[in-house]
């Protein structure tokens, strides 16, 4: 009885530790996007666009520049979400969370430089998100840690 129970215990074992590697991604295989993740970042790339070409706009009639500018600020911005999610888990959690910071201060600066403001009030404002950023998603990485 005991071989029995031992045998079971080696076959539960066996399974379960199959479950979990089969879970996980063989070494040198690359990183995937979950469906999700992916229609985030579409969705708030569409909606960066759009605010980035009414911005720039300035309420004039609508040009190629606008449109332009919209699609290229929408693109980038979906781009970099993505990869911050993608390649973000890789890093250690300083890195990680500067790096969110860095879109984040990146992005809201470019979006207030738009209207017309200075240089340096855009950058005031873009570092003033990033440290904002910086602190609520280093807590958050810190706090989620294994």
């Amino acid at each position: 009885m005991a071989e029995a129970a031992s045998t079971s215990a080696t076959t539960i074992a066996t399974t379960s530790a199959s479950a979990t590697t089969s879970q996980t991604a063989p070494p040198g295989r690359a990183a995937s996007v979950s469906r999700p993740w992916a229609v985030s970042a579409a969705v708030l790339a569409v909606v960066y666009g759009f605010w980035a070409a009414e911005i720039g706009r300035d309420a004039g009639p609508i040009t190629g520049y606008n449109v332009l500018l919209g699609v290229v600020s929408g693109i980038l911005f979906g781009a970099g979400f993505l990869a911050l999610h993608v390649f973000g888990r890789g890093l250690p959690r300083e890195l990680h969370a500067a790096a969110w910071a860095a879109f984040a201060g990146v992005s809201l600066g470019f979006a207030y430089s738009l209207s017309g403001e200075s240089v340096l009030r855009s950058t005031g404002i873009g570092l003033a998100a990033a440290v904002l950023v910086l602190a609520v998603t280093f807590y958050r990485f810190y706090t989620q840690e294994d």
